[in-house]
């Protein structure tokens, strides 16, 4: 991991690269981080999977034996030092765990919601029937869901799955105007778009998942960043009326807003732009992206700073590949209102990051 410290001028001072000691299991290589920051305690929660030897997904889902496992590390010292890793297979999914060819959380991040529920987002890849042993072919698809904790990460449970097939996935909290919560998914999809769904539960379960016309997705799909943030009373406009007042862009039915940052290529990992949703509680409200880097993308993970009221993330992109470098930048709802022209160019290059320790930079960014 790499800590960074948020200076008065915007800018983050990076510390050198730290390897997580405690983050693994015995013959066992760690995947898929996805922190989450509880407030209260001050806590600081990294989950990942934890997967035996060399085996791969593909191989998982056509034996329908799991090799991996649910783990967690904490920290109460803001990533300066972390406890042992905890495998919560068992206590967390159970015998579950066997209807389940494998699973993974995030990557991504994790969110609390205003009830104080921890939510870390998880997908699995369900396993309907078996013959002889092992799955029928072709009906073992993934599922997005929840992993949540009600008592301040002392324990931890599963919701249960999307009805959709839905892969890679994140969420972020929504309060309408009369202050209820709505935890909103928006999971990869091989359909061409994304796959969207709506809790009314904090997690328990999500109704009617739908596809996102206005969210594209390349062939194979990719990992996506969502995060909602408060919805601005005012944006200032151009024109000479405006300016003297601002123009009220305040959402008619939530408090919150949604961004949204994934490749924007309809057929390769292409072009990473921002979306902007001030509409969230319907399907249609997504605004045209908003291009950050024109070339080859891949994953990403958004950040808001409440109090510098800014936006950060980290983005795999490069010039011939997705995987050349992870990038660290930071940005404003207004430069993702701006109409034409790519977006703001204050970018950092993290050459030596890999994305594990990106994920976990990004989240100790979001903690200062």
């Amino acid at each position: 991991m790499r800590r960074g410290t948020l200076k008065e001028d915007g800018t983050v001072q990076w510390s050198p690269s730290q390897e997580l000691s405690t983050a693994f299991l015995p013959n066992r290589r760690t995947m898929s981080p996805c922190p989450v920051y509880e407030k209260n305690g001050k806590m600081l929660f990294l989950f990942f999977i934890s997967v035996w030897g060399n085996s791969t997904e593909r191989r998982q889902i056509f034996t329908g034996k799991n090799k991996a496992r649910l783990c967690c590390v904490s920290s109460g010292d803001d990533g300066l030092t972390w406890s042992p890793a905890k495998d919560l297979t068992d206590s967390v999914v159970g015998d579950t765990v066997h209807k389940w060819a494998t699973f993974a959380v995030g990557p991504g991040h994790g969110v609390q919601l205003e009830n104080g529920r921890l939510i870390i987002p998880a997908y699995a890849y369900y396993i309907p029937h078996r013959c002889f042993g092992f799955p029928i072919p072709f009906t073992v698809y993934p599922r997005a869901l929840s992993i949540y904790s009600e008592d301040f990460g002392q324990t931890w449970h599963i919701g249960k799955m999307l009805q959709k097939v839905s892969c890679e996935c994140e969420m972020a909290e929504i309060i309408d105007h009369e202050g209820r919560s709505h935890l909103y998914c928006n999971a990869r999809h091989s359909g061409g778009h994304r796959c969207e769904a709506l809790s009314e539960n904090s997690g328990l379960y999500f109704d009617k998942p739908h596809t996102a016309p206005e969210l594209v997705e390349p062939p194979s799909g990719c990992q996506g960043s969502v995060i909602g943030f408060p919805a601005p009373e005012f944006v200032p406009n151009d024109d000479a009326e405006s300016k003297a007042c601002g123009t009220s862009l305040l959402s008619p039915d939530t408090q919150t807003w949604l961004l949204f940052m994934h490749p924007t290529d309809k057929s390769r990992r292409r072009d990473m732009g921002v979306y902007l949703n001030r509409s969230p509680l319907h399907s249609s409200g997504w605004d045209r992206p908003r291009i950050f880097h024109r070339g080859p993308s891949g994953y990403s993970d958004l950040a808001y700073n409440g109090d510098k009221d800014q936006f950060s993330c980290l983005m795999e992109c490069g010039k011939e590949s997705e995987l050349e470098q992870i990038a660290f930048m930071s940005f404003t709802l207004n430069d993702v209102m701006q109409t034409g022209g790519l977006g703001p160019s204050t970018i950092s290059w993290l050459w030596d990051v890999t994305i594990y320790e990106a994920t976990r930079i990004l989240q100790t960014y979001k903690t200062l």
